[in-house]
């Protein structure tokens, strides 16, 4: 995890705009760009979509918050296309996890934490921008979920956590369109610019991914019947 977000500060708009009358009024020359207004409409009021206090992205999980220091407020993918999930390992024990996210001071947290026992945690609602991956691009446009354990035990990486961070990762790749490849479904390692090196080499890949293809079809009923 990341603090990318302190460090670099709200994104600010190039040639400050208002948006008045639902038209954008420049001050300074040029146009806002198209992309810049995309991200920022859904803020004039009455635009944003409704919210509901601990409402859960995934069936099973339970809501747990994280402090509002390690999260930005958004309204993806309207504003950020997300196209990626991102895996982490804690580097410790699930309700250390959990505790950390909850720590205002920590500076980040994933949208989930997945258990050795496979319980799952929601933190993040998916619409909200996480600080997770150290690289604030890669935070716009990802889900992060951290999985309970250290990167140098395999005995960490249960049979319960793949199975239950499978159906999590299926789950989020089919309402966003996200392939299922190691292209879109990366470790935190991965990440341009990290230092961070989870979840570490014995985290099986092609067991994962496997998994995650094979929840595909479970993962489409469910929102179908949510739609």
């Amino acid at each position: 995890m990341g603090s990318d977000e302190k460090r670099g500060g709200q994104r600010r708009i190039s040639r400050r705009a208002a948006l008045i009358g639902g038209t954008a009024a420049v001050v300074g020359a040029g146009a806002l760009a198209h992309d810049e207004l995309r991200r920022v409409w859904w803020r004039v009021p009455g635009v944003e979509k409704k919210r509901v206090e601990g409402e859960l992205d995934h069936v099973g999980a339970v809501w747990t918050a994280a402090a509002r220091a390690n999260w930005r407020r958004a309204d993806r993918p309207d504003d950020y296309h997300i196209d990626r999930v991102v895996i982490h390992v804690v580097q410790g024990s699930y309700p250390t996890a959990l505790k950390v996210f909850k720590n205002p001071g920590h500076g980040a947290a994933t949208h989930y934490v997945v258990g050795k026992d496979g319980r799952v945690a929601q933190m993040i609602r998916e619409l909200d921008v996480a600080f997770h991956a150290g690289n604030r691009e890669m935070n716009e446009r990802s889900i992060g979920i951290e999985h309970e354990g250290f990167v140098d035990r395999r005995r960490d990486f249960t049979d319960a956590m793949y199975l239950s961070s499978a159906k999590l990762t299926a789950g989020i790749c089919v309402r966003y369109g996200i392939p299922v490849d190691r292209e879109h479904i990366i470790g935190h390692v991965e990440v341009p610019g990290t230092d961070h090196t989870d979840p570490g080499p014995y985290w099986n890949w092609n067991r994962y991914l496997k998994l995650v293809r094979g929840q595909m079809p479970s993962a489409r009923q469910v929102a179908e019947k949510k739609a």
